[in-house]
């Protein structure tokens, strides 16, 4: 466990039993209850096995209530007495109590965590069908491009040979882009990137955003609304500056009939709220279930067998986000078209 797990328990034990014991007193004082004090420990001692990792906090609690009670609140007061079969049978009943219940939690969690595993190991193998898929199209235009250059180039036209080469390089961008969405959400998921944050200004993060996006799609024009004033973000630019690009190609990929592609930023409140709006086809209900998963079903496969977009880059994006504390969600808008979203914070809380 680590040193954040083991305070966070300890403070919780050390909450709770003093809740109790400050309750007992009451009773004991205000109202002249003695009766339901042992009920009460008990049920402290249930609450720390239950809330706790482990079976140490759970019957620490229940040796310290025991004392607590033996001591403050039973007859002899401010003596202990373990002769008296009352007060055995009570320390036994918390000390079972405590292991008991901290061996059902601990089964519970162990389960839950087999559960989560064996979804990731699920995720992940329809992960690598979906790219699988994806990448030998490409992969085979590059070879067959490059073959026929290398055997027959001196029978090609110089236009045959440009169209092979333009092929080439585009099907190698996305190739590149495809390793980069994948090694960002693994590496990001494994826990062995941490996000360093600073402050960004809007305007210079949008700029150079625009700047990639043309690259690519020189033909697509982006609207572009962002406030008045100068706007500073805490972020990771480069990490931002991947998710605005991966939702502005997954927009021009993927929204059929597009004519208008605006990225839109405002303040609400404490936030600054990014948006990403296409007027396209929209977003059929069966990928909205799926679109941050990291995966597309290919159940409807092209006969060409032209590459798709598995929604690595949608994954990415959502990994990225949740790194920074902030949310993203995707909608269909009723005039037509889909848009994204997510925000994140302007201001650091705690020691983020």
């Amino acid at each position: 466990m680590t040193k954040r797990s083991v305070a966070r328990d300890i403070l919780i034990t050390v909450v709770i039993l003093a809740l109790a014991f400050v309750i007992s007193v009451s009773f004991q004082k205000v109202f002249g209850i003695d009766e339901q004090i042992t009920t009460l420990f008990a049920f402290a001692v249930f609450l720390i096995s239950l809330t706790t990792r482990g079976y140490v906090y759970g019957i620490f609690s229940a040796i310290v209530s025991t004392l607590a009670i033996n001591y403050a609140f039973t007859f002899p007061y401010f003596a202990f007495d373990f002769i008296t079969p009352v007060n055995l049978i009570s320390a036994v009943v918390m000390i079972i109590i405590a292991v008991l219940t901290g061996a059902l939690t601990t089964k519970v969690k162990r389960n839950e965590e087999i559960r989560l595993e064996s979804e990731k190991e699920r995720m992940r193998a329809n992960l690598l069908r979906a790219v699988s898929h994806d990448i030998r199209t490409p992969l085979t235009t590059i070879y067959g491009s490059a073959a026929a250059l290398l055997e027959d180039g001196e029978y090609l036209s110089p236009e045959q040979k440009n169209k092979m080469l333009q092929s080439i390089r585009d099907d190698s961008v996305w190739l590149v882009r495809m390793v980069e969405n994948l090694l960002s959400v693994t590496r990001i998921d494994s826990g062995n990137v941490k996000i360093s944050k600073s402050p960004t200004v809007l305007d210079e993060l949008v700029s150079s955003v625009l700047l990639k996006f043309k690259k690519r799609y020189p033909d697509r024009k982006v609207e572009v609304l962002l406030p008045d004033e100068v706007l500073i973000i805490p972020m990771d630019a480069m990490l931002i500056e991947q998710v605005l690009v991966n939702i502005l190609e997954n927009a021009v990929i993927h929204s059929e009939g597009m004519t208008r592609l605006i990225l839109r930023v405002y303040v609400r409140e404490d936030v600054a709220v990014f948006e990403v709006q296409d007027n396209g086809c929209g977003i059929s209900k069966e990928k909205m279930q799926d679109l941050f998963l990291g995966y597309y079903e290919h159940k409807e496969a092209p006969a060409d067998s032209q590459k798709k977009n598995t929604g690595i880059g949608l994954s990415v994006c959502a990994t990225i986000i949740g790194a920074h504390g902030g949310k993203i969600s995707a909608e269909n808008v009723p005039s037509g078209g889909a848009l994204f979203r997510f925000i994140l914070r302007l201001e650091e809380k705690g020691n983020e």
